[in-house]
């Protein structure tokens, strides 16, 4: 049977949604389907498009393995705010849009969101070809943007945004989300006739592997390490980062921010007169195990205003690593119920400095079983081989 996965993030993006729409697509190979992919060019988290790819047409196909790729070259703001998201939405939907008149045949599409203009082409593709449609949303972006302040006077644009979304998903056979708090969200938006599933993101255990690690260049310092790996963007409360390190420059105790993103460039200012701060850009993929394994502690502050639009797939990694984490953002969360479950480290509202200074100094000084909880619960519940296998099963079911 053929798969068609439509989505903007894929190989060589090797991080966030693209790691995990490519990783989904080579299991869905190896397992004996026909796998072909409509995606853009890859651009994420240096939001622009990579350097191997600049010289390259409009449309492009390529194949990896056995999986063909057809790609568009999306228009990839610099600096993106809510408008010129809007275009690079417009603009992906577009191309991609003409790139599904080009499937000749396919049993399952599968959508992936963001983009949610995405549902729309995946509708279209399934009732042309007489399959099954699959929605996967990695991210309520109609959510996360009007949790922010990028839009003023916005209440009837997204009452107009959340009405379109509805009526897109309920046209779709199936729909999964990656918590169970964005599931139940879901359920608010879509008919009770429609199955949903709950289909969380993963983490490779036997690639970060503590055991198998090697002591990674970046964090080689005898000091105590403390570790930030991932996108920089707006939903990280970077100001509250700044004032812990502040709050810690006397301590024998050192930041390392790995990453890329739209305020990467910001921070870099912000944190050249702390001595306690080091900078690195994103790491191979090939070198995420070494990295992760090799820090004392993980940190990830997140602004308290998003709550349930967003699991950020970051701390399965970290959590595998077998270190500890310290993370703040709403109390209502996923990501604190899952810390509160797995003792895997401490969860506080973004606003508690206090708390969280003190508690980096207790780790510092007691280490203690936390970074043992956090392995041996993403290995039970979050595994590769786990969570892939079962949405083989429901793929199986939706196609029969």
């Amino acid at each position: 049977m053929k798969i068609t996965i439509i989505g903007l993030n894929y190989h060589p993006e090797d991080t966030a949604i693209g790691l995990y729409t490519t990783q989904l697509s080579q299991y869905l190979s190896a397992n004996n389907f026909e796998v072909e992919v409509i995606t853009g060019f890859p651009y994420y988290p240096e939001w622009k498009i990579a350097k191997d790819y600049q010289n390259k047409s409009k449309f492009e196909k390529e194949t990896f393995g056995n999986i063909s790729v057809r790609r568009y070259r999306q228009y990839v703001p610099q600096k993106p705010t809510f408008i010129k998201r809007i275009l690079l939405l417009l603009d992906f939907t577009l191309g991609s849009l003409i790139n599904s008149f080009k499937v000749k045949n396919t049993d399952l599409v599968i959508t992936i969101v963001p983009f949610t203009s995405a549902v729309f082409i995946g509708n279209v593709l399934a009732r042309r070809k007489k399959a099954k449609h699959w929605v996967h949303i990695q991210d309520f972006e109609f959510d996360a943007a009007a949790d922010t302040d990028l839009v003023s006077n916005k209440s009837r644009l997204f009452k107009i945004l959340f009405w379109i979304e509805k009526k897109l998903l309920n046209k779709a056979d199936a729909v999964s989300t990656i918590s169970n708090a964005m599931l139940a969200k879901l359920r608010t938006k879509v008919n009770s006739d429609i199955e949903t599933y709950l289909l969380p993101n993963w983490v490779d255990v036997d690639n970060i592997n503590p055991e198998k690690a090697q002591k990674h260049p970046y964090l080689k310092s005898t000091k105590f390490k403390i570790l930030y790996s991932g996108n920089i963007g707006e939903k990280q409360d970077w100001d509250f980062f700044l004032d812990v390190a502040k709050s810690l420059r006397e301590e024998e105790i050192e930041f390392i921010v790995i990453g890329s993103g739209s305020k990467k460039e910001w921070l870099k200012e912000k944190i050249k007169f702390l001595k306690n701060v080091e900078y690195y850009p994103p790491v191979p993929y090939e070198e995420l195990s070494d990295l992760l394994c090799s820090a004392d502690l993980h940190i990830l502050f997140q602004k308290s205003n998003v709550v349930d639009t967003v699991m950020p797939s970051k701390i399965l990694g970290m959590m595998a690593s077998q270190k500890p984490s310290i993370i703040t953002g709403n109390l209502k969360s996923e990501v604190a119920m899952v810390i509160q479950e797995s003792r895997a480290g401490m969860y506080f509202e973004s606003s508690d400095i206090k708390s969280v200074v003190n508690s980096i100094k207790s780790i510092q000084e007691n280490p203690n079983d936390m970074g043992e909880n956090a392995r041996k619960f993403v290995m039970s519940k979050f595994s590769s081989n786990k969570i892939l296998s079962e949405f083989l099963k429901n793929f199986n079911q939706i196609i029969a």
